[in-house]
């Protein structure tokens, strides 16, 4: 199969995944209201969905390993699809509460296996890519999260607008199944299969907090960042969520652009400056000198955090000290881990201070990005 091929299907596979997230986004408040559960107990069944994804990470990274990354990308996408259908059309809270589990545990190996065969693309074809699966994964999530609105505006009910969404998706998995690829088994750079519970090593530690970083700032602007608007600058409601339009707006066009900036002027530097703009989009959010600064800095912060969890991602499959499953199942766990549990812990710092003090937590962690950047470089 020619490279060039391959990186079609990994493409639509990225594109798929982000679009099943933004079809779930959609919809929870009408799920949410279908359980009858309060904040704190809907909240224990996205708890689930998480767990499910941490279950999965080390295991993917064992199967990836002695089965290849392509094969197992396939059955999981399968898998993921299947699992999705099941919580549009779930009878009962219980019965939700599995299919939660089942998605996130279906989605996050899923993540880990696309993440391997992007990489092993990205070998082949001799340059950058990860980037860009990364933006199609962006821009999947954002034109299903407008569907969703569509689909709500139509009154399709969650059942209906979840099955439509999925049969229509169905045709790609034949066309996935149909693609072949080498099988590429790593048992890593020393001969040894991959431990079940991967811990980074050397360069990789560091890498793994570049992912953490970058995670945390997307989830603290996803899940704070129109309530910091509100609450501490006194901002009305109906502005406050064009600040996560703009930066993820800034994220997908970043990340499309991604690729050849990073083959132009390398990995490290890209990484370095990028952390640099980083930190100066958090100052311009925490100033609140005006609304214009606050989009401003959320647009400047989607630009630099937006291509450091793809190089780390790249980054860890050409790991020279560990195999290629069990290092990207290390940092996958450092920055889903992040973007999953980071922002609940910046609200309690926000509870106990301010929202303010959240962002000016997140700024300090992030001037440690371009210390971190020399990690990428691959040393034999």
């Amino acid at each position: 199969m020619p490279a060039i091929a391959a990186r079609r299907v990994v493409s639509a596979i990225f594109f798929m995944g982000g679009a099943l997230i933004g079809l779930w986004a959609s919809r929870i408040p009408d799920i949410k209201l279908s359980t009858g559960l309060d904040e704190s107990g809907f909240g224990l069944l996205l708890l689930l969905m998480a767990c499910g994804a941490f279950v999965a990470f080390p295991f993917t990274g064992l199967f990836v390993d002695r089965l290849g990354a392509a094969p197992v990308t396939k059955v999981l996408a399968a898998a993921t699809l299947v699992s999705f259908a099941m919580i549009g059309v779930a009878p009962t809270t219980p019965v939700l509460a599995v299919a939660m589990f089942l998605s996130g545990l279906c989605f996050g190996a899923m993540d880990v296996s696309m993440n391997g065969w992007g990489a092993e693309v990205e070998t082949v074809l001799g340059r950058p890519i990860m980037s860009s699966f990364h933006g199609l994964y962006s821009l999947g999530a954002g034109i299903a999260a407008a569907a969703g609105g569509v689909a709500i505006e139509a009154g399709l009910s969650v059942k209906v607008h979840f099955l439509i969404w999925c049969v229509a998706t169905a045709p790609l998995l034949i066309w996935f199944w149909r693609q072949p690829w080498p099988q590429s088994v790593s048992l890593g750079g020393r001969g040894a299969k991959a431990p079940l519970f991967a811990i980074p090593k050397g360069a990789l530690v560091f890498v793994g907090l570049m992912a953490l970083v970058s995670a945390l700032g997307e989830g603290a602007v996803t899940d704070w960042a129109a309530l910091y608007q509100i609450q501490d600058l006194g901002y009305a409601e109906s502005v406050a969520p064009t600040a996560f339009t703009v930066f993820s707006f800034a994220m997908v066009v970043m990340r499309l652009a991604g690729d050849r900036v990073i083959a132009r002027f390398g990995p490290v530097a890209v990484a370095r400056w990028s952390g640099v703009v980083a930190v100066v989009g958090c100052l311009l959010l925490i100033s609140g000198l005006n609304i214009w600064a606050v989009w401003a800095g959320c647009f400047i912060m989607g630009i630099g955090y937006a291509v450091q969890f793809p190089l780390a991602m790249s980054r860890a499959a050409s790991d020279p000290h560990m195999s290629k499953g069990a290092a990207l199942a290390a940092v996958a766990t450092l920055g889903y881990g992040a973007f999953l549990f980071g922002p609940p812990l910046l609200g309690f710092v926000g509870s106990a201070f301010s929202l303010r003090t959240s962002f000016v937590t997140l700024a300090v962690l992030s001037l440690a990005l371009p210390f971190l950047a020399g990690s990428l470089k691959v040393r034999d």
